[in-house]
């Protein structure tokens, strides 16, 4: 689902990236950031807690670390991004608006952080059907939630805590954030028909939500 629909919508909101200097906040394994720097990035960087790197092309660092507080990794201190990316990895932070304030005096005077999140309602059906419960009553619930991801390790346990869009907004708002533009990708229609098992989970749960947040304007003392 992430390269079919997910990645795809990044990429259109990334914009042409040639010579840019790149933080992805939350990598992965890199592969992403490291697609980008073969298509001609700048000098860039990779942050995840993990260490399960792809050999990494020239111009990109990988580097193993808590995305909570990007300026306290060794290497980024002082360092300035034209595009930071949170893709999916938000989620993650400690802190939020520490994260997101952190990152915001990360970037270059046009720089924009691009920032992905499952949609909300996605686990509100979910937990609903899971627990015999409304869409309401799941979707404003804010008790922690925990699942095993089948696609992914069956074996590790996952704990989220609830969220609704407006706490998204609120938390941007909150680390000096506007968004200048938003999204919520759907699967194209070539695709469904390719991959129809997939275009039905889409179609019953929904996807992500995916943010372009530059900083607040400062406003004159």
């Amino acid at each position: 689902m992430d390269r079919l629909v997910e990645w795809p919508a990044q990429r259109e909101l990334l914009g042409d990236v040639t010579g840019l200097a790149l933080l992805d906040a939350g990598c992965g394994n890199g592969a992403k950031v490291a697609q980008l720097v073969q298509e001609g990035a700048g000098a860039s960087v990779g942050v995840d807690i993990s260490d399960g790197f792809v050999v990494p092309p020239t111009g990109l660092e990988l580097i193993q670390g808590d995305l909570s507080d990007l300026s306290a990794l060794p290497g980024l201190a002082g360092r300035r991004f034209d595009r930071i990316m949170f893709l999916q990895s938000f989620g993650y932070a400690r802190d939020s608006v520490l994260a997101l304030t952190v990152a915001r005096e990360m970037l270059t005077d046009d720089g924009f952080i691009l920032l992905t999140r499952t949609h909300p309602v996605r686990y509100a059906i979910e937990r609903a059907e899971e627990n015999g419960a409304t869409l309401g009553e799941e979707y404003f619930s804010t008790e922690p939630f925990a699942y095993r991801h089948r696609n992914w390790d069956d074996a590790v346990t996952l704990t989220k805590r609830p969220y609704t869009i407006a706490d998204l907004l609120n938390t941007f708002s909150a680390a000096g954030l506007w968004v200048e533009a938003a999204a919520e990708p759907a699967m194209a229609a070539e695709v469904g028909e390719r991959y129809p098992h997939k275009r039905a989970v889409m179609n019953q749960y929904l996807g992500i939500l995916l943010f372009k947040l530059r900083p607040l304007p400062q406003r004159p003392q």
